[in-house]
């Protein structure tokens, strides 16, 4: 096994910390959207049907809302740190084959 310096393990942790931000930031705009996206179509429905006046309380509501944030936030989180990491692991083995 080769020796590693610190130089490098910084650039790493460097790297991951950028990749695991710009994942945090995609997420957290894809959530905003997701909760418009879902409160619109939601609180529309409880003011104008009446199933929904009377079956969706303001607990459902909530559930409905946030749980369309929370699943759009991990996804676009989760595919935006693996192909930020794809694409360095990508260049880092195209640039050692150089």
């Amino acid at each position: 096994m080769g020796s590693v310096n610190r130089a490098s393990l910084d650039q790493k942790l460097a790297l991951a910390k950028r990749c695991s931000h710009e994942g945090v930031m995609a997420g957290a705009k894809a959530a905003v959207v997701a909760t418009v996206a879902a409160a619109v179509p939601t609180l529309a429905s409880v003011r104008m049907l009446p199933w929904a006046r009377t079956n969706l309380n303001p607990t459902a509501q909530a559930l409905i809302i946030s749980t369309a944030a929370g699943m759009a936030y991990f996804i676009v989180a989760d595919k935006t740190v693996l192909a930020s990491a794809r694409k360095n692991s990508f260049g880092a083995s195209y640039k050692a084959d150089i």
